[in-house]
């Protein structure tokens, strides 16, 4: 078991959707919570949320974690100032919602940045204490999108495919080298939290739009008991064993589904400011 109480824990993109309610349900089970963002204003009010609930003040950084040298230089900052990360949550991330060739290729060098690499930049930074103590856990929060290719979503399957074989790859490198350090892959279906405004749902009562408040109390028991896998809802489990069809059964059933036309009306959050300073804020 992972013991969250009195636990240092990191959840990038905290500042909002499901990163915020992650950092207030490990709060409320006592974690010291550690929180990066690029977006000042929200970083503050969720600072101040968490402090609500929390046992002790929680920390926030400005953090560009698609800047490698950025991530590494403000995880020496949370190291000294803070201590020792015990649970990181890889959470932030981007959404494009256009068909591949309305792509710009600057849009899909930043959903690989954010979505993909910024996990290794993140890992590399918090994984070498967690194995010299041989404890620690690595949440790696991907996408049902990574699991099954959606229309007008190729950037953002392909990123999160990626995280799913980031995951797997780490967590067997782990159980060799400190097997105490736990990692869990998330993998949810659309959530309700802004990020994927306008998707629709064709039958809800098997694919149902997620409640963040829901999904996060998920996530923090997932830790808590160890869980290297959640998948939400249920029915995401059967994608595996339905690969083993002909691809134009799988590919019409996903058609049945309505997995293919959920994305038609996507609007998607606002996007977020640019960054405007680097200066590290934190309540301490």
């Amino acid at each position: 078991m992972t013991q969250i109480a009195g636990k240092n824990v990191l959840v990038t993109g905290g500042a909002s959707g499901i990163g915020r309610q992650i950092a207030l349900e490990l709060a409320r089970r006592g974690g010291n919570i550690v929180l990066w963002d690029i977006d000042p204003k929200k970083l503050d009010r969720v600072l101040a949320e968490v402090a609500a609930v929390a046992r002790r003040k929680p920390h926030g950084y400005l953090c560009n974690v698609a800047d490698r040298d950025e991530v590494y230089r403000i995880a020496t900052s949370v190291n000294s100032e803070v201590g020792a990360i015990d649970i990181l949550i890889n959470n932030a991330g981007v959404v494009s919602g256009k068909r591949f060739l309305d792509l710009p290729d600057d849009k899909i060098e930043a959903t690989f940045r954010v979505n993909t690499l910024a996990l290794f930049w993140t890992t590399k930074a918090f994984l070498p204490s967690m194995i010299e103590r041989n404890q620690g856990h690595v949440v790696n929060i991907a996408s049902a999108a990574g699991l099954i290719g959606v229309s007008r979503l190729t950037d953002y399957s392909a990123s999160k495919w990626a995280v799913v074989g980031f995951d797997e790859s780490l967590r067997v490198e782990l159980r060799q080298t400190a097997p105490r350090v736990r990692t869990t892959i998330v993998c949810p279906y659309f959530i309700n939290t802004g990020m994927f405004d306008g998707v629709k749902s064709r039958f809800s009562f098997l694919l149902p739009i997620l409640e963040e408040q829901a999904v996060a109390a998920r996530i923090a028991d997932a830790i808590g008991r160890n869980r290297p896998r959640l998948w939400l809802p249920p029915i995401v489990y059967t994608v595996p064993p339905l690969r083993a069809l002909p691809v134009w059964l799988f590919d019409s059933i996903a058609n049945v589904l309505g997995i293919n036309v959920s994305m038609e009306e996507f609007r998607g959050r606002a996007t977020a400011p640019r960054q405007r300073r680097r200066k590290i804020r934190s309540t301490r």
